[in-house]
């Protein structure tokens, strides 16, 4: 089996477990350093020092497996269907089960039958795991463009993706990167209740909703609650506001369906204790920004709704 034959068995794989889109960027490839360079300088980060710590390493795959040439890039669809639940408090890919686990198993069924035509295959398998700039690689992978919010757009499927790569030392041969097809629209620019979407792909993250309400720690900023609103776990503001968005098919049902605690309002989370936080958020996304961030918020949307 030859390597063009191997990249659309790949394909193959990669549907069977989900994923709406699979491609393929070289392990050498020359990712753009420009936008990570003015992120970083400019302070957009905020409080993640992580991303300051791995710096511009974030670009370079060899840094995860030294042997690489080529990054498997996945992507997953949570769109909602006609009739799901309409819930503005939680962000939808937090809806449903983490995504961290349930993504990793199936990328694990890939390597597995990759392994089947390379028994000595060397991969690794990054769903947030490894600090890899993984919307620039899907983007290189020819999976979309990356558009003025900072999300990997589809043109089919829109921006309700969730990524994955498998960092394979398997030779496969890379796709070609797909013009950005945004145009002059500045929807998402228009509707970040933050402003937070400073430049094309930029965002800075002291003023976006999802930073500040999962990420951060400690109060939110006194001037930086009233854009919060109802929100208690991220935002989708500049996605519902996409063109790409409207109409696209609806993502695999696991990632949609919402569980218990995506399904209270903030004033049931406010009244949460911590047993019951312990009861509700195991396989939740909300557990990343933890009990005390979950209260912190709920407060906040409640004083927001009064």
């Amino acid at each position: 089996m030859g390597p063009l034959e191997t990249k659309e068995w790949v394909r193959e794989l990669a549907a069977r477990q989900g994923f709406v889109a699979a491609g393929v960027a070289a392990a050498d490839c020359s990712l753009p350093t420009g936008p990570l360079e003015q992120f970083l300088q400019n302070g957009y980060h905020a409080g993640m020092a992580y991303l300051v710590r791995q710096g511009m390493g974030r670009l370079d795959v060899r840094s995860v497996l030294p042997q690489a040439q080529s990054v498997i890039c996945l992507a997953v669809s949570y769109a909602p269907a006609p009739g799901d639940p309409a819930n503005a408090h939680v962000a939808r890919y937090a809806r449903g089960r983490d995504y961290h686990r349930l993504l990793r198993r199936r990328c694990e069924k890939i390597v597995a039958q990759l392994r089947t035509h390379k028994a000595d295959l060397a991969a690794k398998i990054c769903v947030d795991s490894a600090p890899l700039s993984d919307r620039s690689l899907a983007a290189a992978a020819g999976l979309g463009w990356i558009g003025r919010n900072g999300c990997l757009i589809n043109p089919r499927w829109g921006s309700y993706l969730l990524l994955a790569e498998i960092v394979t030392d398997l030779p496969l041969p890379p796709d070609s990167p797909i013009p950005s097809r945004c145009g002059d629209c500045r929807r998402c620019i228009q509707a970040c209740p933050g402003q937070a979407i400073v430049a094309d792909g930029l965002v800075d993250c002291r003023r976006c909703n999802s930073y500040l309400t999962i990420e951060h720690r400690g109060q939110i900023p006194p001037d930086r609650r009233r854009q919060i609103g109802q929100r208690v776990f991220g935002c989708d503001a500049c996605q519902e506001a996409c063109p790409f968005n409207q109409g696209a098919p609806a993502g695999l049902e696991e990632f949609r369906r919402p569980t218990a605690m995506a399904g209270m309002s903030p004033r049931q989370l406010l009244r949460l204790s911590r047993a019951g936080w312990e009861e509700f958020s195991p396989g939740s996304p909300l557990r990343r920004c933890g009990y005390d961030g979950l209260l912190r918020n709920a407060a906040i949307a409640c004083e927001n709704a009064s």
